[in-house]
């Protein structure tokens, strides 16, 4: 217990430490926001990655998909690195620095609203955001409060209370940049902590070989893969479409939150664009393709009275890494505590400040303009910001005082609703002059609507399955609806897009000359 207690208290003072450091950085709305657009490369890319992943991934995701689809959920990682990182950055990174930078967009609702000519769309695009991301918070409580209560035998509540507030101890104080400093020492933990984790798990199963034999002679309880042998080790596992979905809407997904695009907005240069595709990529390799291997050995936890549900009726999910976790030595779990403490604290500090900067400067400051100009304006919103930070974590740990479901279903309604609204009109935003105002609106009553109405009436069984048909559907709803209304204005089109057009002088070993001679 004392060397646990001591990895938190350690863990705690970096993160107020950092957050004193960088409040300096924290004294506009810019700077609260974005840190100023002057994010590097490293601090970037690890706060896209540790925004990504949290306990939700780790405990939930892991621990459900793992169990039902065994080691063939590694795709769900491997997609999580190709698609949600690796594309990611190439699709959307240097566009959307460079747009949102010509529009001065400081968040997602801003840029609908500019890009579109709409404060409607602005508001609206505000709104959602602000309804989804909450219950995604609530999500990440949830993950981590049970490994808590697993290591420390500590009432669920007090966890999330002690959480919730430093949390929002170290964001209040430096906003964006203490975000980023804090994600790139969360970043390196969660590198190191998942790899010890993983060899750890498998030894105690008796070592790699042992692992896979058992697991091998799994039956599998799926009725599409019945009568298969070794289902839980086959490349594909025991239901494979099913397992697509989940792929879809964990890699796909991130394009379209809001918390996740932000990190390109802040980017500082061009060089930061490259060296940050990499490291993305190869941190969600090792920390969602670890974490999902992880999870495909939860079979072997089969019949474990830790993983079953309280009535012995079915198998609690969130339960199922906890368990595997619970043998480890001291050291080490003291270590996964850290482990998943800086996942889950890295996404919650990404959430809160997109949800408060937001409604600032979305909501609030479009429907109730100040009369106030330059700092005086600035210190306004930024009070406002600090204020509302406070606000959405309290509801936040509300509504996971009392979690509606298990966490992976949870995550999947907010992806489903923020995803499939935002996706599509944001990507073909960027791309596409000839995307309309009434496609974008049609993307927001498509992901909204699809999301509550199957949260209401099921007509699609799976919240994963739902949010990934959701995002599927936008990308083909905004052009077929562009192509049958009207235009924006061709004029304020073509100024939009000139940012793409201007030029600019760089370094040779960034770019080869057009001529072979020079």
């Amino acid at each position: 217990m004392a060397i646990k207690v001591i990895f938190l208290v350690v863990f705690f003072a970096v993160m107020i430490a950092i957050g004193v450091m960088t409040r300096k950085k924290a004294d506009s709305v810019d700077g609260f926001v974005l840190g100023g657009r002057s994010a590097g490369p490293w601090l970037t890319a690890f706060g896209y990655g540790t925004s990504y992943f949290s306990a939700v991934v780790f405990i939930g995701y892991a621990g459900q998909f793992g169990y039902k689809y065994g080691l063939s959920s590694t795709w769900v990682g491997i997609g999580n690195a190709v698609i949600g990182s690796l594309l990611a950055w190439i699709v959307l990174g240097r566009r959307t620095r460079v747009m949102t930078k010509h529009l001065d967009s400081r968040t997602m609702p801003d840029f609908f609203g500019k890009r579109f000519d709409s404060r409607a769309l602005r508001i609206a695009a505000a709104l959602i955001s602000f309804i989804f991301l909450i219950p995604y918070t609530s999500s990440v409580y949830n993950g981590l409060s049970r490994l808590f209560g697993m290591a420390f035998d500590i009432p669920y509540v007090w966890c999330v209370v002690a959480m919730a507030v430093l949390t929002g101890v170290y964001v209040i104080l430096g906003g964006y940049m203490a975000t980023v400093v804090n994600d790139f020492v969360q970043g390196i933990i969660m590198l190191f902590g998942i790899t010890a984790v993983i060899l750890s798990v498998i030894n105690n199963n008796g070592g790699f070989m042992q692992a896979l034999i058992t697991l091998s002679q799994t039956p599998s309880d799926n009725p599409v893969s019945e009568g298969m042998q070794g289902a839980f080790v086959s490349f594909f596992g025991p239901d494979p479409l099913n397992l697509m979905g989940v792929v879809i809407l964990t890699s796909l997904g991130t394009w379209g939150l809001p918390q996740m695009v932000g990190k390109f907005y802040a980017i500082k240069d061009e060089k930061s664009i490259k060296a940050g595709t990499i490291i993305s990529t190869i941190f969600a390799m090792v920390v969602a393709g670890g974490s999902y291997f992880l999870g495909g050995f939860g079979r072997l936890y089969e019949g474990d009275p830790a993983i079953m549900k309280a009535d012995g009726a079915g198998v609690n999910y969130d339960a199922i890494v906890p368990a595997m976790l619970s043998g480890l030595p001291d050291i080490l779990l003291g270590i996964v505590i850290v482990l998943v403490l800086s996942a889950s604290m890295s996404t919650l500090s990404s959430l809160v400040l997109t949800s408060s900067s937001t409604v600032t400067l979305d909501l609030i400051d479009v429907v109730f303009p100040s009369k106030a100009e330059g700092k005086k304006k600035d210190k306004r919103n930024l009070l406002i910001m600090r204020l509302l930070l406070i606000f959405f974590i309290v509801v936040s740990v509300v509504l996971a005082l009392n979690p509606p479901t298990f966490i992976a279903q949870l995550m999947g309604y907010s992806w489903g609703a923020l995803a499939g609204s935002f996706l599509a009109p944001f990507l073909w935003g960027l791309y596409w002059k000839g995307t309309t105002k009434l496609s974008v609106w049609v993307s927001f009553i498509a992901g909204v609507g699809i999301t509550v109405s199957n949260m209401v009436f099921k007509f699609i069984a799976s919240p994963i399955n739902a949010g990934a048909f959701t995002m599927v559907a936008g990308l083909v709803l905004v052009p077929l609806v562009s192509l049958v209304t009207k235009k924006q204005d061709e004029k304020r089109i073509k100024e939009i897009f000139s940012c793409y057009d201007e030029t600019i002088t760089i370094e040779k070993r960034y770019s080869l000359p057009e001529n072979a001679d020079e």
